[in-house]
């Protein structure tokens, strides 16, 4: 029977220092009435009823127990006291508190060159030719260097080769490939299709696009945004984003969704002089690092707590997010639905209400993505997807998970938080 109820009930909840220790979900009052629950301390102990336990039997309603201090429970389900139902880890954290984002960031893939995210054939004379894959230039490289000159846009790269293959000539590269910088020389190929001389390969400039801000922790330096892995979208692949930057973005015009497509903010960002932190995680639930100076919020302008994922309710929340140049604006939103289970930052359905927010941009757009969604003044999350046929609605990631993939809210007994 223990699987039956996986779906339903978490195997593993996160519960703060001074909250009450539950079953996760609201259970029907006719299940709650047979239901036995087993409390039992690995590493922790809690309070009930004005006493300390490591060990406790008791039934949901006739004593609640509270959470005392960092540490990892097991808690076990039984029906009629001997019908085994349910069994899920309780880990106790304590979360810092978090100045809330909602500010446009612009990705900088790395700090100079361009990245190799594809091949593609250079035809001519019916044949397929790949000069980079002779000279072992991979997908995940990044070009530094073309004849001695700094590459910064995939403009400048292509033009150095149509200069070079014009004369017959190779072209001297500097490639970073992993940890190694390597210099390699190749002979562009004059391509019958577009009438260019080519090397073979899909490269892409250091901007990655314009993406939000979720929070910032003051004491630490700590920031989280986007909500979700950033990827390729030609060819699927996770970007290295470890010599990564974000830097300061405004917003200057907005494409409103629409059913089946989607809207997008348009931003501006000069590069790496507006750099304002470092990107050291790419992961499913946002990309994480440090910003170089303090974020300033001015809707918000003291740190809030975290909602955990129980805390969370169905009803009326507000989301932060820029529409204009670096304006911070509030706009009210609906939780409707709450996801339980590792759903890959699908924590939450949501639905845009705010009429403004409506009529601007039609909904959620790309470059909200990481945008905080705020429910009775505590972080619960951030926007993340939009929902194609129906711009008004999409998922957005708990803030507990964004928290767990920088270890903010990982106890050191605490064995299993981060895995």
């Amino acid at each position: 029977m223990y699987s039956a109820w996986h779906n339903f009930l978490p195997c593993h909840q996160l519960v703060k220092v001074g909250d009450q220790i539950t079953a996760g979900r609201k259970l029907p009052e006719s299940l709650n009435k047979n239901l036995t629950l087993h409390l039992r301390s690995v590493n922790n102990f809690f309070a009930a009823g004005g006493s300390n336990y490591r060990e406790l039997t008791f039934t949901p309603g006739q004593i609640t127990p509270v959470a005392l201090k960092p540490g990892r429970l097991e808690m076990s389900m039984k029906l009629f006291g001997f019908l085994p139902l349910h069994r899920m880890t309780v880990s106790v954290v304590a979360p810092p508190m978090v100045i809330p984002g909602g500010h446009s960031i612009g990705i900088l893939t790395q700090s100079e060159g361009v990245l190799v995210v594809g091949e593609a054939p250079v035809l001519k004379d019916g044949g397929q030719y790949f000069p980079a894959r002779l000279a072992h230039i991979s997908i995940g490289d990044i070009i530094m260097e073309a004849n001695g000159m700094k590459i910064e846009s995939e403009g400048q790269l292509q033009e150095i080769i149509d200069q070079c293959g014009s004369k017959g000539k190779e072209v001297a590269l500097l490639v970073k490939h992993g940890d190694k910088t390597l210099k390699k020389k190749i002979k562009p190929v004059l391509c019958d299709k577009t009438g260019r001389f080519r090397i073979g390969l899909f490269i892409k400039g250091a901007a990655a696009g314009v993406g939000t801000m979720t929070f910032y922790v003051p004491q630490s330096g700590i920031y989280g945004a986007l909500g979700h892995i950033i990827a390729d979208s030609a060819s699927g692949r996770i970007i290295n984003l470890q010599n990564g930057k974000i830097v300061d973005a405004s917003i200057k015009n907005l494409h409103p969704g629409r059913k089946g497509q989607p809207g997008e903010k348009l931003g501006v960002f000069t590069g790496n002089n507006d750099v304002i932190g470092n990107i050291e995680k790419n992961t499913p639930f946002g990309i994480f690092g440090h910003l170089d100076k303090n974020l300033v919020n001015s809707i918000y302008r003291r740190p809030i707590p975290i909602a955990m994922k129980y805390q969370i309710q169905t009803g009326p929340a507000e989301i932060l997010t820029v529409l204009h140049d670096n304006k911070l604006e509030e706009f009210g939103i609906d939780i409707e639905k709450v996801i339980t289970g590792d759903n890959q930052g699908k924590d939450m359905i949501i639905r845009i209400t705010d009429p403004d927010l409506l009529n601007r941009s039609g909904g959620i757009i790309q470059g909200m993505s990481g945008s905080p969604i705020i429910q009775k003044g505590k972080l619960a999350g951030a926007v993340t997807h939009v929902f194609v046929n129906d711009p008004t609605q999409g998922y957005a990631v708990a803030a507990e998970n964004m928290l767990m993939e920088v270890n903010l809210i990982y106890h050191k007994g605490n064995e299993n938080i981060a895995s």
